[in-house]
């Protein structure tokens, strides 16, 4: 078993639909749709969202970018970039979610790029650490790092998913 049995654990929970309800709520009343980058989240923000019902009218469409080739080809961050700053970094954070509202037609945009474990941690970019960048089309890239710690896989994507709602209700 690839993982162990915290690898199939769902990270999905009813306090985070609830965020998501009330997210999708304000969006609708504001006309605004949402695209998600997600990288170390596997598609959990926009599994999240997509678990609330009528969230077709709000959520466009959601990139799930694990691979470094798949943020290049899909979202058009530059090879270069993960190069000079690795995948996990506020660079490529920024350019996913830029990427995102340039291969979309969302007006809102977030990201996610981070390092969820147990392993593939260093000492300078260890293990919990998650970079975050939320975007409005035609306005500045917002831009936030958290180092959870270890707090295990499953904790570390459920509060990632938790910090992608909170930043994009404050785009709103």
């Amino acid at each position: 078993m690839i993982g162990g049995p915290e690898a199939y654990a769902i990270a999905i929970d009813a306090r985070l639909i609830a965020q998501a309800a009330e997210l999708l709520e304000a969006c609708r009343a504001r006309g605004e749709t949402i695209v998600t980058a997600e990288s170390c989240t596997g598609g959990l923000v926009a599994a999240t969202l997509t678990a609330v019902p009528g969230s077709s009218e709000v959520f466009e469409r959601g990139f799930v970018t694990y691979a470094n080739a798949a943020k290049s080809e899909m979202l058009g961050v530059p090879y270069w970039l993960i190069e000079r700053h690795g995948a996990v970094s506020e660079d490529v954070a920024r350019a996913m979610a830029g990427g995102a509202l340039t291969h979309s037609q969302a007006s809102l945009a977030v990201a996610i790029t981070g390092i969820a474990g147990p392993d593939g941690g260093t000492p300078e970019k260890p293990v919990g650490l998650v970079y975050f960048a939320a975007a409005r089309r035609d306005s500045p890239i917002i831009y936030e790092m958290v180092l959870f710690g270890h707090l295990g896989r499953t904790e570390i994507r459920r509060r990632s998913v938790e910090r992608a709602l909170a930043l994009l209700s404050s785009l709103l």
